[in-house]
């Protein structure tokens, strides 16, 4: 896989693979997200991502939101505890056009004060929506209680009382403290040669003042164990336990992901999905998930029962942690771990647009790319014992938190 990467003196990063495909994706990829955010800015990250759809000094929002669809083109964005991404899926021939807005979007929006009340609304309605859904405001909650005091904390969509408050100051000011050049990534996917590609990037972002990171994050230390019942009157019992997991630059990571993927990844065959729904019938959802930070990380299992079910539940998980810590899993158990995982990034992979943010992520974190043969490589590498030392540590019941609503 041939990638082609370019740096601009301003700092900004360029990712891009040719492919034969008439669909193309690209995207913006800032290493901000709500984790940078002072104590009276939570929620602006995450605001400054819709207000990027509402105008920009020579385009209406209409016009922002036509400029893709237009032409059968889809333009979409997200915000996480680390990253901003604006991103877009076209036909190859629209690839200019896609880059001279997300050009526009990032680096020319306006946020006129209308806009920003307007957009307020839609996203009071986006929490409290959370609200009402316990399966997913049960993730927030834990790493509320989890990161307790740290930026890590944060609720992505903030809290109401900081969201009222805000106006086009406080956007700019963000924007101007936060949006460092050096900390930004184009990356696309799409039949484009890497000459064209290299002069479309510097025509649309080489204008751009540099703006380098000064500020480090806060690290997250003093990671306090809890256990905790919220009331919530709902018809099924929600828990989740978990406990530290490694950063992203830790070289444990992808066996943390192998175990992660064992515990209750997406397969149907994941051991707590056999152990709890398909033997027992006590939980239609179970699943494991390993989410790596900057400088640290968060490992999570989370369940749903009738409430007469929740003791025998948490039983069973606790039964299949102390096997996988004390039992070493054999040659062919392993085996077949490895190649789920393998064949899951596959496919995964088969999609550009995934492709896309995956290689985009990689190059903003890691300054380089491996391939996926690379990390094939990598996971075969993993051997029962490695497996067996990840478990004893991220599995130790001592260290286990645990959120239950009831």
């Amino acid at each position: 896989m041939d990638f082609t990467t370019h740096v601009l003196p301003n700092g900004i990063k360029l990712i891009h693979i040719q492919t034969p495909s008439p669909v193309a994706h690209c995207g913006f990829i800032i290493h901000t997200g709500s984790r940078d955010e002072d104590d009276n800015e939570q929620g602006i990250a995450h605001f400054i991502e819709h207000l990027f759809f509402k105008g920009t000094n020579k385009r209406k929002a209409f016009h922002v939101l036509s400029r893709l669809e237009d032409v059968g083109g889809e333009l979409n964005a997200y915000t996480t505890k680390e990253e901003t991404c604006i991103h877009a899926s076209f036909l190859k021939d629209y690839y200019e056009r896609t880059i001279e807005l997300i050009s526009d979007i990032v680096f020319n929006s306006n946020f006129p004060e209308k806009a920003l009340e307007s957009e307020k609304d839609v996203i009071l309605d986006e929490i409290n929506s959370y609200k009402d859904s316990p399966s997913e405001l049960i993730f927030d909650d834990f790493e509320e209680l989890f990161f307790k005091n740290h930026p890590l904390s944060r609720n992505i969509l903030g809290k109401a009382k900081y969201l009222k408050k805000f106006a086009s100051a406080n956007i700019y000011s963000f924007i101007g403290k936060k949006y460092n050049t050096n900390q930004m990534v184009f990356t696309s996917v799409g039949n484009i040669p890497p000459a064209r590609i290299i002069y479309l990037f510097e025509k649309h972002f080489k204008h751009v003042p540099a703006n380098f990171r000064k500020n480090q994050r806060l690290p997250f230390q003093n990671y306090t164990p809890f256990s905790q019942t919220i009331k919530k009157n709902t018809f099924q019992i929600h828990a989740i336990l978990g406990n530290l997991g490694y950063d992203l630059k830790d070289n444990r990571r992808m066996t943390l992901h192998l175990l992660s993927n064992i515990i209750g990844g997406p397969g149907m065959i994941s051991r707590l999905n056999l152990a709890l729904r398909e033997r027992k019938g006590y939980s239609y959802n179970i699943e494991s998930a390993y989410t790596p930070y900057s400088d640290t990380g968060i490992f999570n299992v989370y369940f749903s029962t009738d409430k007469e079910y929740l003791e025998k539940c948490l039983e069973i998980i606790y039964k299949e942690f102390n096997l996988l810590k004390t039992k070493q899993l054999g040659e062919q158990q392993l085996k077949k771990a490895k190649q789920q995982i393998i064949g899951q990034l596959a496919i995964s992979f088969e999609s550009n647009e995934n492709q896309m943010l995956s290689i985009g992520k990689s190059y903003l974190i890691y300054d380089k790319v491996d391939t996926l043969a690379e990390i094939n490589t990598r996971i075969e590498s993993i051997s029962a014992m490695n497996l067996a030392d990840v478990a004893n540590d991220v599995l130790n019941n001592d260290m286990l938190s645990l959120l239950i609503y009831k």
